[in-house]
């Protein structure tokens, strides 16, 4: 693959909405140009009998079951509240 031309960077950063100097125009032009060089590089690779996978390492959960258990009495989730009624948190109206 062939560098990056200046007017396909600014196509680019116009795409995206960004303002580019001189230099950050010419330092995108080098970065970009090695990403896709890199790119195609990994498109040669030979990946016949290797499965397509979301992610390299195995599935594993680290959660919890979820199963049913007691909640905290009412006294003691309206322990530090600032204002409460009728045991429920006690807010200013929004309207």
């Amino acid at each position: 693959m062939s560098k990056l031309t200046r007017a396909e960077v600014e196509h680019i950063a116009r795409l995206a909405r960004l303002s580019l100097t001189e230099a950050e125009t010419a330092q995108f032009q080098e970065q970009l140009s090695a990403i896709l060089e890199y790119a195609a590089t990994l498109q040669q690779l030979n990946t016949e009998g290797v499965p397509p996978t979301a992610s390299a390492l195995p599935l594993h959960t680290v959660m919890r079951p979820d199963e049913p258990r007691p909640g905290l009495p009412p006294e003691d989730a309206l322990a530090n509240a600032p204002d409460v009624a009728d045991d429920s948190f006690r807010v200013q109206p929004i309207f």
